[in-house]
């Protein structure tokens, strides 16, 4: 019987199975690096172990300090969450062969499916459908589009679309660079490109006496750099007889290797319902969640019970209603998925959701780890219900201090598209990140709102109202910006209350009542409430951020014109120019790396590269900047 259990991974999957540990009575025992010291899953763990540094490969991916942990928290088992070294089949050998219990699958297991060459050709002889491997020096024209990924590791890294063959051996060069960073593992390798695959998994359960469940499919096809970002349980795609199939391959591709414990086969699969074996997580999956509001299971107890030598029963439950699971990422959609990184000042999910997550208002977004902030999952007794109560709770989150993903997420679960299930892994390059990322709040009714509301701040305290002459006088203005967007908001208190001069887009807009935290406004005669964050630097209004500005520009804060500034905090991975360079638009200067993705910084037009004052390996903060492109002469001519 496991007594203390310790979790090598961090975050929101930490708290996870922290959940469950308190719910069996196993004490927990966790591990953090320096940027993580006062993270949740520390303060949430019986015992904590420092890994000295913040790089994932000076901590959480040092096998050696886990299992050190381990024993100096007196722990008898160690669950590796997922990420980091949840699929390293080395490290699950290290945990059994100093007599800790493994939470997860024999090493031998994660080694068949540790390289996907080998697991594809171990799973067409398991009679498994599969996509065949392509030999990236021998494709041709006619096997194109293609997709270019790593053979270790998974999460997006390591992977390419190539569309003409004479970007090819880039996007080799690429990915197989970007998984020995990731994954200490070059090898990449070709398959065939389904430009409009649906992306379907089954969850599968085994224990060591031979039983085998296939609980139930979710669909994660709703991607961005082929991440998830939504998922679903059931699929929208699959009927009975599809489905029937896809738990008879995923049975099949779990009895092939020998696996025990919670994993993972995933397919891709056509419209018509035609599906190839993709891969297998031998681990817990991120969006596990969505399987256990379906079938009242616990996926992680039933780990540990499977781990402690116990039994399944001979059938798997039977799923009731309809599940999906938001990943909100610190991130802007709209700017090409750019992580953000800053202070939370304030983080809440409001309804009847169930939100997994591993931070907390304060806690700090940095560059060092994935973006995800937390997972937001809603049940509800069909697939529309679902939609609307997530897509209402996320609508009503008050998420200050990072740009996030939010908005984006809404409208998805709004779009007709999607409540039809017409969904495939190009949802967003159909429908458009111009339409699918707009803002849900007017903008500029917000600024309009913080403006009211900076003023009500301002009279705390003053026996005269802001604003307040005893003669007519010009109007108060204040500035703001939203992204690149900036607003002014001109208003004026007169004897009958306080309006915004010129309305808002031509409308009325009239102050019913504003504290600095609370505005009511008259918005063409129909009132409209908003709350109000206040915070050094910030104003949050709803949905919308906002960034006062002052009235006035300071001396020499512009920078040189075609200046190339960092968009986050990172590290500087490659440099393909140099000062002097001549460059075409669009071609890459750099590349930076955060939050474990790499991040390509192009020529904004033809020019000169007149200065290049970064390096390779060099941390760079946001802001900073990387390079400078003057206009070619004859552009200027």
């Amino acid at each position: 019987m496991i007594k203390n259990l310790l979790v090598a991974n961090r975050g929101e999957i930490a708290l996870r199975v922290f959940r469950t540990c308190a719910e069996l009575g196993i004490a927990r025992a966790a591990v953090f690096s320096d940027a993580d010291a006062d993270a949740p899953h520390v303060a949430g763990a019986d015992a904590a172990v420092r890994l000295p540094g913040t790089a994932p490969s000076d901590t959480y991916l040092r096998a050696d300090l886990l299992v050190a942990a381990a024993r100096a928290t007196g722990a008898d088992a160690v669950h590796p969450g997922y990420g980091f070294l949840s699929e390293n089949a080395a490290f699950a050998r290290a945990v059994l062969d100093a007599g800790l219990t493994w939470i997860g699958p024999p090493p031998e297991a994660i080694e068949a499916m540790g390289s996907k060459v080998e697991a594809k050709r171990l799973m067409a002889g398991a009679g498994v459908p599969v996509l065949a491997e392509l030999d990236p020096a021998k494709v041709t024209e006619a096997d194109l589009p293609v997709l270019v990924k790593a053979s270790a590791g998974g999460g997006g890294r390591g992977m390419r679309v190539v569309r003409e063959l004479g970007e090819l051996a880039g996007a080799v060069r690429s990915a197989s660079a970007e998984a020995a960073s990731a994954f200490g593992d070059p090898t990449v390798f070709c398959e065939r490109y389904l430009e409009t695959g649906r992306h379907i998994e089954v969850q599968v359960l085994a224990d060591e006496h031979g039983t085998v469940w296939a609980v139930g499919e979710r669909e994660c096809s709703i991607q961005r750099r082929h991440q998830k970002v939504l998922e679903e349980a059931p699929s929208p795609l699959v009927d009975d007889a599809m489905r029937e199939e896809l738990f008879d391959a995923a049975r099949k591709a779990a009895k092939a290797i020998g696996y025990v414990g919670a994993g993972t086969v995933e397919f891709l699969a056509t419209s018509g319902g035609e599906f190839f074996f993709l891969e297998m997580n031998t681990r817990l999956q991120v969006e596990h969640p969505v399987t256990e509001l379906v079938t009242g299971l616990d996926l992680v107890a039933e780990q540990i019970r499977v781990a402690e030598g116990h039994p399944l029963p001979a059938d798997p439950p039977q799923w009731t209603g309809h599940a999906i699971e938001a990943r909100l990422y610190a991130e802007d959609p709209a700017a090409g998925w750019q992580p953000q990184t800053g202070t939370l000042h304030r983080f809440e999910v409001p309804g009847d959701v169930r939100v997994d997550t591993g931070v907390a208002a304060g806690s700090v977004i940095g560059v060092a780890y994935d973006p995800m902030l937390a997972k937001v999952i809603a049940w509800a007794p069909d697939r529309a219900g679902a939609a609307r109560k997530l897509a209402t709770a996320l609508a009503g989150a008050r998420i200050h201090g990072v740009r996030t993903n939010r908005d984006l997420l809404v409208n998805v679960l709004r779009h007709d598209a999607f409540l039809a299930g017409d969904i495939d892994t190009a949802f967003f390059d159909r429908h458009g990140l111009d339409v699918l990322a707009r803002p849900l709040g007017d903008e500029r009714l917000a600024a309009a709102a913080a403006a009211f509301a900076d003023a009500a701040a301002n009279r705390t305290g003053h026996r005269l109202p802001s604003g307040w002459r005893n003669l007519p006088s010009a109007p108060q203005r204040k500035r703001y910006a939203v992204g690149e967007a900036e607003y002014e908001i001109a208003y004026s208190f007169g004897r009958d209350g306080a309006r915004v001069v010129g309305g808002v887009d031509g409308t009325d807009v009239a102050l019913v009542h504003a504290t600095p935290d609370h505005v009511v406004l008259d918005v063409g005669g129909v009132r409209r409430a908003f709350d109000v964050g206040r915070y050094p630097g910030l104003v949050c209004v709803g949905p919308v951020s906002l960034t006062p500005l002052p009235r006035f520009t300071e001396p020499g804060a512009a920078l040189a014109a075609g200046s190339l500034v960092a968009p986050m905090p990172g590290t500087v991975l490659r440099v393909a120019v140099q000062a002097g360079d001549t460059v075409a638009a669009g071609d890459p200067l750099l590349w930076l790396e955060a939050m474990k993705m790499e991040h390509r910084i192009s020529a904004p037009a033809d020019g000169v590269v007149d200065q290049l004052p970064v390096s390779v390996g060099q941390q760079v903060e946001v802001g900073a900047v990387l390079a400078v492109v003057t206009t070619s002469a004859k552009e200027t001519a």
